[in-house]
């Protein structure tokens, strides 16, 4: 398999952002994360979506880290410090699934608390149905899990018809430019947060997983998305009694703020908060802010 491997130089030196990274071969492919806080502290898991990284959970590291937690943050394969592969087909969300499930088992994570946002939700939610008495906790922000009656609004639709189109998105994707782009509170230094995000890339071809997400969108491929599978997800998931705390940036057009309260509202043990003024990556917008909600919410 041919895969892009990131130069460090690429990554070294962006503010708020000094974690050194550990690594892991699964399959072939070199993966990264971070791993930082005592081996014996309950695990605080953050798990990034499309096209973003670890660095989008730079603010709510310190915090959870002063709270007690150990902090692992995986870069999906594709994406940040981990290796790319260049061929589009590689990609599935079982294929991150599995990744993400061996690193689960390789560092023995337990007593964990999984934060998710974006395609992190279908990704990190599979695996509390997989094995879930090693999770404690779920935060679970601006993502989804498909099933029945789910509405697909006009601002996801438009975004895979974009992302797929090359003379749009889909073609060397702006990974940067689109982060910046779904903040609801605008940054003080714009330019920053751009190079930040697209720091992991190295031109078109080390984009491919960034193309495929959109790709597997489960209304537009439902085998490749695991439409079937997420809806046993989500099912299982409302009658659990792990406790889930919802915290949803109320500016996002993708998974609007009135979907995440539903979804609390009809979930057994969960709470529900709306982070005023927060775009699509509300880790980008409100990390602190985040961290504090959840923090009071789990020593309520």
């Amino acid at each position: 398999m041919n895969a892009i491997r990131t130069p460090e130089d690429r990554i070294a030196g962006l503010p708020g952002f000094d974690y050194r990274p550990a690594y892991r071969t699964w399959r072939g492919l070199r993966l990264a994360h971070i791993d930082v806080g005592a081996k014996d502290a309950p695990v605080a898991l953050l798990l990034h979506g499309e096209p973003t990284w670890s660095y989008l959970y730079r603010s709510m590291i310190p915090p959870l880290l002063a709270a007690g937690y150990r902090v692992v943050a995986p870069d999906h394969a594709g994406f940040g410090r981990s290796d790319k592969p260049t061929d589009e087909g590689w990609y599935s969300v079982q294929g991150h699934v599995e990744a993400l499930a061996d690193l689960i088992s390789n560092e023995n994570l337990n007593r964990i608390t999984l934060f998710v946002q974006d395609w992190g939700g279908p990704i990190g939610l599979r695996q509390v149905t997989l094995a879930p008495k090693r999770f404690e906790r779920l935060a679970i922000m601006n993502t989804w899990l498909h099933h029945e009656g789910f509405e697909y609004g006009p601002a996801i639709r438009k975004w895979r018809a974009d992302a797929l189109d090359e003379k749009r998105l889909g073609g060397d994707m702006p990974t940067g430019r689109i982060v910046l782009g779904t903040r609801g509170r605008p940054p003080a230094d714009p330019d920053a947060i751009r190079r930040a995000y697209d720091a992991p890339f190295t031109g078109v071809a080390s984009k491919a997983g960034a193309r495929r997400f959109p790709f597997m969108i489960p209304f537009g491929e439902p085998q490749l998305g695991q439409a079937v599978e997420q809806e046993r997800d989500y099912h299982a998931l409302l009658k659990s009694d792990i406790p889930k705390h919802f915290i949803w940036g109320d500016a996002d057009p993708i998974f609007p703020v009135d979907w995440g309260r539903t979804w609390a509202q009809r979930s057994r043990n969960a709470t529900f908060d709306a982070i005023a003024g927060a775009g699509h990556f509300l880790q980008d917008d409100a990390g602190e802010e985040i961290a504090d909600v959840f923090l009071r919410r789990a020593c309520a």
